[in-house]
């Protein structure tokens, strides 16, 4: 223990003594004497230690006095800006502003073309009666027997017709396929009457042509 006390005390001996001697051993500024003017150097402005140019003496502030030296001085004349430094930076912010308004500019698609008129409303075609389309039928039938000529013999007309090929003749009073009456012939035309329901159809006579009622 004794040994431990004694390594100790002699490092903080060592310790007090480097404080000692860095404190002694660092350099102190000095301070330079004051300079006095020269001879022909009365006007000369002095420096102080660290160098710097120490301001000149005031003069005395009198209203009296008259500045001859500041009334030979010119007035100077703004001859304005030479540069405008900041103009790059203008002139970027409006190429911005304007790309950023093109982009952001709507662009309007282009018109539609015009759309077509309606369809006309499509015909209604009522519905036929039976009396009707019996009156069709019997038309359509007739229509298969072509009209070839006729003869007159004895103030009695005869007329030929063709039907697959086949003559038929028919003269007044005559009946064929059953349910169709010559009722009269004349040189213009034929009317037959339908048997079975009585209906009255004339057909003009042209040479070689079907027999289609008149509408």
């Amino acid at each position: 223990m004794n040994r431990q006390r004694l390594i100790l005390f002699i490092l903080l001996v060592a310790l007090a003594a480097a404080v000692i001697w860095s404190f002694w051993a660092t350099p102190r500024p000095k301070v330079a004497p004051p300079v006095k003017n020269a001879p022909g150097q009365r006007g000369a402005a002095a420096r102080d230690a660290s160098g710097r140019t120490a301001p000149a003496p005031a003069l005395p502030s009198d209203s009296r006095i008259v500045r001859l030296d500041l009334l030979g001085r010119g007035q100077e004349v703004f001859k304005g800006y030479r540069r405008d430094i900041f103009r790059p930076i203008f002139v970027d912010e409006l190429k911005i502003m304007q790309n950023k308004a093109a982009a952001l500019k709507v662009v309007k698609p282009p018109p539609l073309p015009p759309l077509p008129p309606p369809p006309p409303p499509s015909r209604i075609v009522p519905a036929l009666t039976p009396a009707e389309e019996r009156a069709q039928q019997n038309r359509r039938e007739l229509a298969r027997f072509i009209f070839k000529g006729f003869l007159s013999k004895d103030q009695q007309k005869t007329i030929f017709l063709s039907k697959d090929g086949a003559i038929l003749l028919v003269k007044k009073g005559d009946i064929f396929e059953r349910r169709y009456r010559a009722a009269s012939i004349s040189d213009q035309s034929l009317t037959i009457q339908v048997t079975d329901t009585g209906e009255e159809i004339v057909i003009p006579l042209m040479e070689n042509l079907s027999l289609k009622a008149v509408p």
